[in-house]
């Protein structure tokens, strides 16, 4: 049985669709009309080896934040979809991930209780038209609509674009290590018999 979740979200300020297969090869059909936020959903979506497809209509003309932020939202919506009652999943997910002078760390609980911590400093205010604030508003927002518990941290770095990709691409593995299916596991991994 495939693992799959579709979310719809429009309001004033976005519409946005978000497809996302958790047992995937790694393509993606990626459109939010911020280039890097592109690049950055489509290393997401390789690295995790998800099949992902997101859709954003947005008010950009004011800038990036409700496109970033409610892609956040809609996409951490699909995953928690995608995962149903979580049965079998090995719950947690870590990456220690490098890419050339960065180092990053990435660990993740899907236990249904949402909370998020980033240690991470960019120098840059923008990385093209993506404004660099939002990567926190990003996985904040993500962690949030997945019911996860999500750090993220920055060890070393220099350059803006590589800490963020890194980040990215950290929590794609971690990710995928979290919703990988142990056939050892009856039921979900908790004492209390729910997550």
């Amino acid at each position: 049985m495939s693992r799959k979740g579709m979310v719809q979200r429009k309001t004033g300020e976005t519409d946005i669709t978000v497809e996302i297969e958790l047992d995937g090869s790694g393509k993606s059909d990626i459109n939010t009309g911020i280039g890097f936020f592109d690049h950055m959903l489509s290393a997401f979506a390789r690295h995790g080896l998800f099949d992902l497809t997101v859709k954003c209509g947005g008010d950009t003309y004011v800038d990036g934040h409700h496109s970033v932020e409610d892609t956040g939202i809609v996409l951490g919506q699909a995953i928690a979809q995608a995962l149903s009652e979580k049965k079998g999943i090995k719950r947690y997910g870590s990456s220690i991930l490098p890419m050339d002078e960065t180092l990053v760390m990435a660990a993740i609980d899907l236990c249904g209780r949402p909370y998020f911590v980033m240690d991470a400093e960019f120098l840059a205010p923008m990385i093209g038209e993506f404004d660099t604030q939002l990567v926190r508003e990003f996985f904040y927002a993500l962690s949030y609509g997945a019911m996860m518990n999500l750090h993220l941290r920055v060890i070393t770095g220099v350059n803006d674009h590589h800490k963020v990709e890194a980040l990215f691409k950290a929590f794609a593995k971690a990710l995928d290590e979290a919703t990988m299916i142990d056939e050892r596991i009856t039921g979900v991994l908790s004492t209390k018999g729910s997550l």
